[in-house]
């Protein structure tokens, strides 16, 4: 109660930063991709590297040690290559027994130290003179020991020039994997092979890519060009991130009337849903793991109780006090049209609110460019969507309400399935809905795309839906390119805006009230940044796929002129004007 200040400030301020992200968007967009890019090959290097030094780990050093022993092993190996390949000397690096005859040119140690020279600073003791395996070993790691000593070294080794670390053993130069004396961390050798095995597999994946990433430069280049458009619509119509806002509040308003509502049905318990008579023992009534019971052989399920105050003497003269209580709730076809109906009011909602970010992109971008900003296509967008478009929203929504409905049965057979303990009718039902889900995703990307077309070309439904389909069969890898870096883009900006509004709200909680505990607020932040993020990243989401389609649009129609972003004038200039299209 004390920190309700904070939480106006701090709400305030996620609202502020989600602008602020938009804006640098319109300037920081190509970085911005390309960082993603790079954090994607980095992540399938680090992936690979990780799980090819797992693959040869040492019982008791850690990764990140082993990691470090092997950069320096490859650093090593690849700096002599190429000295030797400079100077044409080689080196002989054969490491025997302990290494007494080593004759390399090893000069740090497996950890990455540098040698010192023998016979100076604190190997000073150990020269030539006393050692002949020393003469000419410089820097170079030996293992120098006379034949009367019986303290000696188990392989080749060098006093270290770091004041910290006396000496270190060595490993000869090309050996990248260490000898585990002690054995292996991963201590079976197959699974060894297999965390080699997906390192290469891993590394090649990330060839691939690098490979996909120059033959879609020019693709990746458009994706650029459309964020950049599409951040420059939200920071120029502001306003439009009030339309999910209004579909939060009419939506929230909605369930809870159809909560008050459905309540009242589903609390409708017929009294003939459960048994009335008595059972002579609780698996009778109630079942065993294998076999339901009489009081549980369909969902919902009521609960089983004993009555011994009113047992009933039973046909075969046993006495039954087990008897059945019905369940607080049932769904019937009352329930069945009332969640149909919830379903559809919701797609309906959410389907209004992409076509109106749509047409609002669309109004923008045909906008002349001088003229881009000084007027709201809001107010347009909605009008036509309330006068022209309802109806085949309306039916949009159908469809994926159906969808969602279908799936929701099947969810509820399982249910009974389970209940009558057929698990195998329960586990095609449960595939069967896997089957749905994906379905109604698909059908999700299709009707999106379909309500862009509606409010950029004003067709019905159908129409539009089959435009949508071709369109994104003609332009398949133009929609996964710019779908992937908006991802990436969406990743971005959910941490840029959670972040820094959770960081300065720790700090604006701490400066109102620093006796107060922060973690509660703390996370109170954390839901309210993200919320706020996903409000605005999801209508940037929307304006990036609806300038897309703009764009495609005047690229089949060849339509350019002075209201084509100069993002993508390079692409457009070359286009038929769109005043020669109103001509013709």
């Amino acid at each position: 109660e004390k920190s309700i200040d904070a939480f106006i400030i701090v709400a305030l301020m996620c609202f502020v930063i989600g602008f602020i992200y938009i804006v640098l968007l319109r300037f920081l967009i190509g970085p911005c991709v390309w960082c993603a890019v790079l954090l994607v090959l980095l992540s399938l290097l680090l992936g690979g590297a990780a799980c090819y030094i797992k693959s040869f780990q040492c019982a008791g050093v850690s990764i990140f040690e082993t990691g470090q022993q092997v950069a320096v092993a490859v650093t090593v190996t690849v700096e002599v290559a190429t000295t030797n390949a400079v100077t044409g000397q080689v080196s002989s690096e054969e490491l025997t027994g302990d290494g007494s005859t080593y004759t390399g040119v090893q000069y740090r140690t497996k950890n990455g130290y540098a040698c010192e020279t023998w016979g100076s600073g604190v190997a000073a003791s150990y020269t030539s003179t006393t050692y002949s395996t020393l003469v000419g070993a410089n820097n170079y790691c030996r293992n120098p020991y006379l034949a009367s000593e019986t303290n000696r070294a188990s392989t080749i080794w060098c006093f270290t020039t770091d004041p910290t670390l006396r000496w270190e053993e060595c490993t000869p130069v090309g050996v990248i994997q260490p000898v585990c004396s002690a054995g292996y961390a991963v201590t079976s050798e197959d699974v060894r092979k297999v965390l080699e095995i997906c390192s290469y597999v891993i590394w090649a994946l990330a060839g691939v890519y690098v490979l996909m990433v120059f033959c879609f430069f020019g693709r990746i280049q458009l994706a650029i060009a459309v964020n950049k458009v599409a951040a420059t619509f939200v920071s120029h119509t502001f306003r439009i991130i009030g339309v999910p806002i209004v579909q939060a509040f009419v939506g929230i308003l909605w369930i809870l009337l159809w909560g008050v509502s459905v309540s009242f049905l589903v609390s409708q318990v017929p009294t003939d849903y459960s048994p009335t008579t008595a059972y002579a023992t609780y698996a009778e009534a109630y079942g065993t793991s294998n076999e339901t019971g009489a009081c549980t052989d369909k969902w919902p399920t009521g609960f089983v109780y004993k009555d011994e105050g009113n047992c009933q003497t039973l046909e075969n003269n046993e006495v039954g006090c087990w008897k059945c209580a019905p369940p607080r709730y049932v769904f019937d076809y009352r329930f069945a049209v009332s969640f149909f109906v919830f379903l559809w009011n919701n797609a309906l909602n959410i389907a209004m609110g992409q076509c109106i970010i749509a047409g609002a992109v669309g109004v923008w971008f045909f906008t002349p460019n001088a003229e881009k900003g000084k007027n709201s296509p809001i107010k347009r967008s909605c009008w036509n969507v309330f006068r022209y478009h309802l109806g085949s929203l309306a039916f949009g929504s159908f469809i994926i309400a159906v969808i969602k409905f279908i799936r929701y049965l099947m969810n509820y057979f399982e249910k009974q399935a389970k209940a009558q303990k057929n698990k195998v009718m329960a586990l095609v039902l449960r595939c069967l809905r896997c089957c749905i889900w994906c379905f109604e995703k698909c059908v999700k990307f299709l009707n999106k795309n379909a309500y862009i077309q509606i409010a950029l070309m004003g067709k019905n439904f159908c129409t539009s839906a089959k435009a949508a389909f071709w369109l994104i069969l003609r332009n398949a890898l133009r929609f996964g390119t710019i779908g992937i870096l908006s991802y990436m883009v969406d990743m971005i900006g959910l941490f840029f805006i959670m972040a820094t509004s959770v960081g300065l709200g720790y700090l604006v909680h701490q400066g109102l009230h620093p006796e107060a505990a922060p973690l509660i607020p703390m996370i109170g932040f954390v839901m309210m940044s993200y919320v706020v993020a996903k409000l605005f990243l999801n209508v940037f989401g929307m304006a990036v796929d609806s300038t897309l389609q703009c764009f495609l649009a005047c690229e089949e129609m060849e339509l350019s002129g002075d209201f084509v972003p100069s993002a993508m004038a390079g692409w457009l200039d070359k286009n038929k004007k769109i005043e020669d299209v109103h001509k013709d």
